[in-house]
């Protein structure tokens, strides 16, 4: 795979952090400078990182595991839905439910309670109900389709997770963490690194920044599936 170089990354803005004191004392490592009170991010290290997280998203897809891709964030939830429906891969872009991850069998449920519902639906019984009836299941359907869509497919725990915040998405993390399911996530300097298997420091604001970064994933995970 072809990494952006460090000018690409630069016009992406993925160098720039948080100002000095929204920042993390453990994303220092992967600090270049300081400068007007915004720590500025080593593009070089994070270069370094990506081609070591890309290689093991593309290894682990040649194993036929699973990744689910987590981004909640506004400026991303289109970008992880179109990379997960592309990729076949599963994906969170609404909300993190708590208990996705740590309480499973509970969140397959509801899935299957879903399920229920849609072929109730489309049954005699739900025509003989009361409009208002009707009204009822329909809103209960959209409403676990907004929860659940990009997980619909996804029967077993994921084998490993990517995330486009870590700081954001500290709940999806600590679960991950508990279930000790592998992470890849992007992480800007007011994030932890060290909770993360595969950090990649860069700014996880810029929509520039975050679509360069997730582009690489897509492109890594189609790369293990031989695409």
């Amino acid at each position: 795979m072809n990494l952006p170089t460090l000018e690409e990354m630069m016009d992406a803005g993925v160098h720039f952090g948080h100002k000095k004191q929204r920042s993390h004392p453990k994303s220092k490592k992967n600090i270049y400078c300081l400068r007007d009170g915004i720590y500025v991010i080593d593009l070089e290290k994070t270069q370094k990182l990506l081609e070591t997280a890309l290689g093991f998203l593309t290894d682990s897809i040649r194993e036929g595991k699973t990744i689910l891709l987590v981004g909640t964030k506004k400026q991303v939830q289109g970008l992880i839905q179109e990379v997960g429906q592309k990729t076949s891969m599963p994906y969170i872009c609404n909300r993190w439910l708590g208990g996705t991850l740590t309480n499973f069998e509970t969140i397959k449920k509801s899935i299957k309670y879903l399920e229920e519902l849609e072929r109730k639906k489309d049954s005699e019984e739900f025509k003989a109900l009361t409009k208002n009836e009707r009204m009822k299941i329909e809103k209960e359907i959209q409403k676990l389709h907004q929860t659940f869509d990009g997980i619909l497919n996804m029967n077993k725990m994921p084998d490993v997770m990517f995330v486009v915040d870590a700081k954001n998405e500290d709940i999806a993390i600590l679960e991950a963490v508990k279930k000790e399911i592998p992470l890849v996530a992007i992480c800007d300097t007011d994030a932890n690194p060290d909770k993360i298997d595969y950090p990649i420091p860069a700014n996880d604001d810029a929509v520039k920044s975050l679509k360069m970064i997730i582009k690489l994933v897509e492109g890594a995970i189609l790369e293990g599936k031989g695409k």
